[in-house]
């Protein structure tokens, strides 16, 4: 299988990739643009751009729960480009952890403005623009926890499996234009996702009142506590090189697992009925 190349007689592949002030995002802005991409490094807030900026990076601020700033990015990428995207790379995202019958509904609603109506968005805005161009690759960066759910895990895990179901359906759909899904399902990669999650914790758990108080004491270790690497964590390059592999492929997979959790829950959840299953989670 040949690459595609990073250049075309067009000039640079282009790239918008969100979620870029750390982790994920910030390793596959730099990689790409070492390859020869013009990536478009979008974050949040302003002042994370700014430093990308700095850094010799294009940045557009782009916050998913913002209808205006997912416009305003978009424009300024096709101003920069005349008009073409290569390439758009979801993965901005936050969690929420808690206990599903702890969680407000107006909490649930706030996690997926962002990790799957403003995914959505911002994809139906860029689809015209490969359609008009013949040709593009949309790769969302979901989770292990879009193949299976976890324990505290329950807004998070709805947000992936949402983002699953979406892109399966649309890979379907864009096949015939020419542009190809796909979905990253990463395990535990290191990132600032727990550190991020604390306040929206603060916002909607009120775990003190919780029948599972007791229980939550393991959560709150875990989120204000030394942070310690999980023992299968693998660095954000991880994700990155399935990235690349997906960008430079003319056929690129539905689908490509990062770290050995996801590979075994790819296998169990095909071979285990659901109380094996349940049982292996629970002890996870």
């Amino acid at each position: 299988m040949s690459a595609a190349p990073a250049t075309t007689a067009a000039g640079p592949r282009s790239i918008l990739i969100t979620g870029c002030s750390s982790g994920i995002g910030a390793n596959a802005a730099l990689a790409l643009k070492a390859r020869g991409w013009r990536v478009f490094a979008s974050c949040r807030q302003e002042e994370d751009c700014q430093r990308l900026r700095a850094e010799g990076f294009e940045s557009p601020r782009l916050d998913y729960t913002d209808a205006a700033s997912i416009d305003a990015a978009l424009a300024e990428v096709l101003a920069a480009t005349g008009g073409r995207l290569d390439a758009l790379f979801n993965n901005g995202a936050f969690a929420l952890p808690g206990a599903v019958e702890d969680l407000p509904t107006d909490g649930l609603r706030s996690i997926f403005e962002t990790n799957v109506f403003g995914w959505h968005e911002l994809t139906r805005h860029v689809i015209p623009v490969m359609r008009q161009q013949g040709h593009g690759h949309i790769v969302n960066c979901s989770s292990v926890l879009g193949l299976v759910g976890v324990k505290w895990r329950g807004a998070y895990s709805a947000t992936k499996f949402a983002i699953e179901g979406l892109s399966e359906v649309l890979r379907i759909e864009m096949a015939p234009a020419n542009i190809h899904v796909s979905l990253i399902e990463p395990g535990p990669v290191a990132s600032r996702l727990r550190q991020n999650a604390v306040p929206h914790f603060e916002r909607w758990i009120d775990w003190k009142t919780s029948p599972r108080t007791t229980e939550y004491q393991a959560v709150l270790h875990r989120l204000y506590g030394p942070s310690r690497a999980d023992r299968w964590e693998l660095p954000p390059s991880a994700v990155t090189e399935r990235l690349v592999q997906i960008l430079e492929s003319p056929r690129p997979a539905a689908r490509y697992y990062v770290t050995a959790p996801a590979h075994a829950v790819g296998i169990m959840r095909r071979l285990l009925p659901s109380r094996a299953m349940d049982w292996v989670l629970r002890r996870a």
